[in-house]
């Protein structure tokens, strides 16, 4: 099922965007990749009283791992996107593909990041897609049923995220850490405008 009109995901806070693929979880609805992560949480009874959280830890990372920027962007979802990576060295990469969604271009600019770089990583995005699938190990439970989410719906993406976990997992020095979008960050910034401007390019 996809989305009509946006709204924020009950399991990661995130915006859902029109036309990205969701999953109905409790009452709440979910991006389709959060299903799980939804079910797991606890059901708030009538007299239950809110939890304070601490903030999630941030994966282990190895000591002295390369810091990569990625973004993805999209103008319309489906539409022309672009995506980016950028490393604080001056180093970058950047392409666009149209139709495409969002979602999709988030992934593939971890993807290229991690393809491109070799030794330890740090993948910083702002995408919770991205770094929750990673840090929440979504994708172990993907793998362990043929590529079906909790939902019982087809992982969407597949063909991104297929190569991308493969690549993380023969590696094993790939961490990945959330950046709030549109924060102040420099390099979030930048891998920003590079792929905007690449979705224009494509457009």
């Amino acid at each position: 099922m996809t989305a009509k009109y946006a709204t924020t995901c009950g399991a990661c806070s995130s915006r859902i965007q029109p036309g990205e693929e969701i999953a109905k979880s409790g009452s709440v609805w979910t991006h389709v990749a959060c299903a799980d992560a939804a079910e797991k949480a606890p059901v708030a009874g009538p007299t239950a009283r809110p939890k304070r959280t601490a903030p999630r830890p941030d994966m282990p990372a190895t000591e002295g791992a390369l810091e990569v920027w990625t973004d993805g962007a999209c103008s319309g979802n489906p539409g022309p996107g672009g995506w980016a990576w950028a490393t604080q060295d001056g180093r970058q990469d950047s392409g666009g593909e149209a139709p495409t969604t969002n979602q999709r271009m988030e992934i593939r600019a971890a993807l290229e990041a991690v393809r491109a770089l070799d030794g330890p990583l740090v993948v910083v995005s702002d995408s919770t897609y991205v770094v929750n699938c990673f840090r929440d190990g979504w994708w172990k439970g993907w793998l362990a049923r043929g590529w079906v989410t909790s939902a019982k719906k087809p992982v969407v993406s597949r063909d991104l995220w297929e190569p991308l976990i493969t690549l993380v997992n023969e590696r094993g020095d790939v961490s990945f850490r959330w950046v709030k979008g549109h924060s102040g960050d420099p390099m979030n910034d930048l891998v920003d405008a590079l792929a905007v401007e690449q979705s224009h390019a494509v457009s």
